[in-house]
């Protein structure tokens, strides 16, 4: 799945089938549905700390999501966070 088809389903009424968790977390955020999307990637390391950090920025809570960003050896970006949304997915994406 390409980046563009992906957001493509961000009308949809649910994600599409057989998406990794990080993916399906991406896509409840982007749906306002961020509870759901916290709770898929919150036990996790790996590919889900990015999105782990992404949410809390989200959220406004920058010290939490800098613990993430660390955790998925990454630094807080200054770009907007529709930005990093779509970095993030395209990188999954292409894993």
């Amino acid at each position: 799945m390409t980046l563009d088809q992906f957001e493509a389903t961000l009308c949809d009424a649910a994600p599409p089938a057989g998406l990794s968790e990080p993916l399906t977390s991406l896509w409840l955020a982007a749906n306002d549905r961020w509870e759901e999307a916290h709770e898929l990637v919150r036990h996790e390391l790996g590919g889900y700390a990015w999105v782990h950090a992404y949410l809390h920025r989200v959220e406004g809570v920058i010290w939490n999501a800098d613990y993430w960003y660390g955790q998925a050896g990454k630094r807080r970006p200054s770009c907007s966070l529709q930005e990093e949304w779509r970095t993030i997915a395209a990188a999954l994406l292409a894993a």
